[in-house]
C-alpha cells in the first residue's frame, strides 16, 4: 500500500505556512567538525593515507543540526542540551546564533566535553578517520534537573517538542518526563530514537527509527513493504507511540498511524552523503504539524527534504524554496 501523494498546491500551502512556527528541540548537541586533505601517498611509519591538510570547516550536528534545519525552514526555535566549557562550546554557540538558533538554553557542564566529532576527509569527499571528543555518561544532578526546568520554560510555548537522542547524555529518564508534560499540554512530542531508550519514548506523537533501527527493536527483517508494515504495527506496540515513521533510505519510508499507512516513495537523487539527514527528516515532520500538516502530509514532506539533503555533503539543511521545487503547479 503507497499513500496517495500530496497534491501539489496543498503542499506549497503547507511549505509557505512554516515559517514562524515555535519548536522546542532537545537532545544532544554537536559539532561536527572537518579537516580536508589530499591523498598522495601512504605514509612509511604505517600502512595508513597522509593527508596534506588544505582546509577546515564546521558544522553543526546532532541536535544542533536539527535545530539549524528548522531555522533553515523559518522555525523559532529553541534548544535544550548539554555542552561543556571548551573551544568546542564557544564554536558551537558562534555557529548557531548565525544559524538563526538561540544557545541561550543550552546548559553548560564543565566536567563534560562538548561533544565534537573531527572528520578527516579527501577533498573528494573521501572519510579517511574520525576522532570523538565526547562523554556520554547520562546527566544527573544539578545539570539534569537545571534541563528540566529549562525544558519546562522554553515549552510552554511551543507547538511542537522535538526529541533528538544520540546517546551522548542529555535524554535520561527525568529529562523525557519533563518533554511529556508538554505533549499533556496539547504540544505534539516528536523522538528521533536510539534502541536503548525505547522504554522512554511511550506516548510519543511520533517516532522516527531508520529501519535498522526499527528490525533491531521489533526483531524483524524489513526487506519489503509488507515487512515495513508489520515492523511498524509491532514498533506502535513495542513503544506505545501513537504513530511511527520508519525511514528505509532508497526504499522511502513506511508511516503507521492510528488513522492510516502506507509506503512513501523516495525521491530519486543522487546522494553524495547521508550524514544528518535524519535530522532534516525530524525537523520537517515537526515543523510541518506545526503548521497544520496531517502526520501523512509532514510525512511526504520530510520524505522531499530528505531527498534534497542527501545531496549534500555532510550534515546539510534545506530551504523552503528548495521544498517548493519539488511541487511544481502546472499552468
Amino acid at each position: 500500500m503507497t499513500l496517495p501523494p500530496l497534491e501539489p498546491r496543498r503542499a506549497r500551502e503547507l511549505i509557505r505556512a512554516l515559517r514562524g512556527h515555535r519548536v522546542l528541540v532537545i537532545g544532544d548537541v554537536m559539532l561536527d567538525r572537518f579537516i580536508v586533505g589530499r591523498v598522495t601517498r601512504i605514509s612509511p611509519e604505517a600502512p595508513v593515507p597522509v593527508v596534506q591538510f588544505r582546509s577546515e570547516f564546521t558544522r553543526l550536528g546532532g541536535a544542533a543540526n536539527v535545530a539549524h534545519n528548522l531555522a533553515a525552514l523559518g522555525a523559532e526555535v529553541t534548544l535544550v542540551g548539554v555542552v561543556g566549557s571548551d573551544a568546542a562550546a564557544e564554536r558551537l554557540t558562534r555557529q548557531l546564533l548565525e544559524s538563526g538558533v538561540s544557545a541561550a538554553e543550552l546548559v553548560t557542564d564543565p566536567s563534560r566535553p562538548t561533544t565534537e566529532k573531527v572528520r578527516i576527509v579527501t577533498d573528494h569527499n573521501q572519510q579517511v578517520a574520525r576522532v570523538d571528543y565526547e562523554q556520554d555518561a547520562e546527566v544527573s544532578g544539578d545539570v539534569e534537573r537545571e534541563l528540566q526546568q529549562r525544558i519546562a520554560r522554553a515549552g510552554s510555548l511551543a507547538a511542537v517538542v522535538l526529541v533528538s537522542d544520540y546517546l551522548k547524555g542529555a535524554v535520561t529518564d527525568r529529562v523525557m518526563e519533563t518533554a511529556r508534560t508538554r505533549k499533556d499540554a496539547r504540544a505534539a512530542l516528536i523522538v528521533d530514537p536510539k534502541i536503548p531508550h525505547l522504554d522512554r519514548y511511550a506516548g510519543a506523537t511520533l517516532i522516527t527509527p531508520n529501519h535498522h533501527e526499527a528490525e533491531a527493536a521489533t526483531l524483524r527483517q524489513i526487506r519489503s513493504h509488507d515487512d515495513a508494515r508489520d515492523a511498524a504495527a509491532a514498533f506502535r506496540t513495542r513503544t506505545r507511540c501513537e504513530a511511527v515513521l520508519i525511514t528505509r533510505g532508497e526504499h522511502g519510508m513506511w508511516l503507521s498511524t492510528p488513522d492510516s499507512e502506507g509506503a512513501i516513495a523516495a525521491v530519486a537523487r543522487e546522494v553524495s552523503d547521508v550524514t544528518g539527514a535524519g535530522d532534516t527528516v525530524a525537523a520537517t515532520l515537526a515543523l510541518a504539524l506545526a503548521a497544520g500538516a496531517s502526520l501523512a502530509e509532514a510525512a511526504i514532506l520530510a520524505n522531499q527534504a530528505a531527498g534534497i539533503v542527501v545531496g549534500k555533503f555532510g550534515p546539510a539543511t534545506v530551504l523552503g524554496d528548495e521544498l517548493l521545487a519539488g511541487f511544481p503547479v502546472s499552468a
